[in-house]
């Protein structure tokens, strides 16, 4: 019984948060093909066998499905969820039902509604993260050196107590829990620091050092640190305006801060170990939910906008690809050609399917039980 209430535990805020932000992006697109003129025949949360629906005025068929790692949304003239062309019935539909037909609207209508999904899930992390800065408050530690810690990368580079951070790799540092971050994803690579010190700006260097650090679920994740301290974490409330300011700033760090890990990754810098699948997320979503309910909203922000990015990465299937298929037409003043398109959407297919399986790959091996179960047959 224990067992099945601790499962629960993490399944339900996993699903939760999941579904929301699904339902956020496909409502994304609902919303501009519907301003767009656009039938829409179905708006599923999840995937696989319909468990319930209803259809709406418009004739929309509104439905949870049995999947719910993600959802789709179906317009009029689509073979499937993916939003492939059914050339059949494209070809013989009357004036009427081409007027309603996504893959007879303008080049620029079918890039607005394709490109709504993600800009859905951002808007949708400001809005979050603004109203938790505005009401609770955002984590907003100066970013001034409390303590070195003796050997540490800090004390190497000359770093004091007192020294004021003010950029690092001319990124402008507003407080320390922007400094960490940074750090964070540079372990082993040189950080040129602006620091102010009696009054005065010097520049330091300094070299992050890998360590392992508890990742609050049980296990650990490498990541840089430079070995300083402050004196605690302030929480500082804004008004509505800053709050979105800031809201603003705190989602683009998400970005930019996911872009340099891949781009570690790719540069052989990281391992990619760190990747997170379903598990992964289903764990930290249970741990966070365990401990504070404040912790889980700002999660679900942080997962919009991770899930904004990836729909944008140009691969075939997501809705990035699309957009790169759009570019291509406003080009060459002519779609791609149908067999390139289905070769596209098949590699596509399979570039999702490797990263799922990599990043639940590692999701398993973080598990005790399956570390013991491998270790037995190395």
């Amino acid at each position: 019984m224990d067992f099945v209430t601790n499962l629960a535990g993490y399944i339900i805020p996993f699903v939760v948060v999941l579904t929301i932000i699904v339902f956020v992006h496909e409502l994304g697109h609902y919303w501009v093909a519907r301003r767009c003129g656009v039938r829409v025949e179905v708006f599923s949360i999840g995937f696989g066998p319909e468990l319930f629906g209803w259809y709406d005025k418009h004739n929309t068929r509104w439905k949870i499905s049995a999947v719910p790692l993600g959802g789709y949304v179906k317009f009029f003239g689509d073979a499937d969820a993916a939003s492939t062309t059914d050339n059949a019935a494209v070809s013989t539909m009357s004036a009427e039902e081409r007027s309603v037909s996504f893959h007879h609207k303008t080049l620029g209508q079918r890039s607005a509604i394709v490109a709504a999904g993600p800009i859905a899930n951002f808007i949708f992390a400001i809005l979050i993260y603004a109203a938790l800065f505005s009401l609770v408050g955002q984590p907003f530690t100066p970013p001034v050196v409390g303590d070195v810690v003796p050997g540490s990368a800090a004390q190497n580079a000359g770093l004091r107590a007192g020294d004021r951070i003010l950029t690092a790799d001319g990124t402008e540092i507003q407080r320390f829990e922007e400094l960490r971050a940074y750090v964070a994803l540079r372990a082993e690579t040189p950080i040129m620091l602006r620091v102010l010190r009696d009054g005065g700006e010097i520049g330091l260097t300094v070299v992050p050092l890998r360590v392992d650090v508890p990742d609050g679920s049980g296990g650990t994740q490498r990541v840089g640190q430079i070995g300083i301290r402050t004196s605690g974490v302030d929480f500082v409330r804004h008004d509505p305006g800053t709050a979105v300011i800031q809201a603003v700033r705190e989602t683009w760090l998400v970005v930019a801060n996911t872009f340099t890990y891949l781009g570690r990754i790719i540069n052989g810098k990281e391992s990619g170990d760190q990747l997170s699948g379903p598990l992964g997320i289903a764990k930290m979503s249970g741990d966070v939910a365990k401990s504070s309910w404040l912790g889980l909203v700002s999660l679900m922000a942080t997962l919009s906008v991770a899930i904004g990015l990836i729909n944008l990465f140009p691969v075939p299937m997501l809705d990035g690809g699309h957009l790169v298929f759009y570019a291509y037409e406003a080009v060459r003043g002519r779609p791609l050609g149908e067999r390139a398109q289905e070769y596209s959407f098949r590699i596509g297919f399979a570039l999702v399917m490797s990263l799922f399986l990599f990043a639940t790959w590692n999701d398993l091996n973080r598990l005790p039980i399956f570390n013991f179960l491998t270790g037995l047959f190395s």
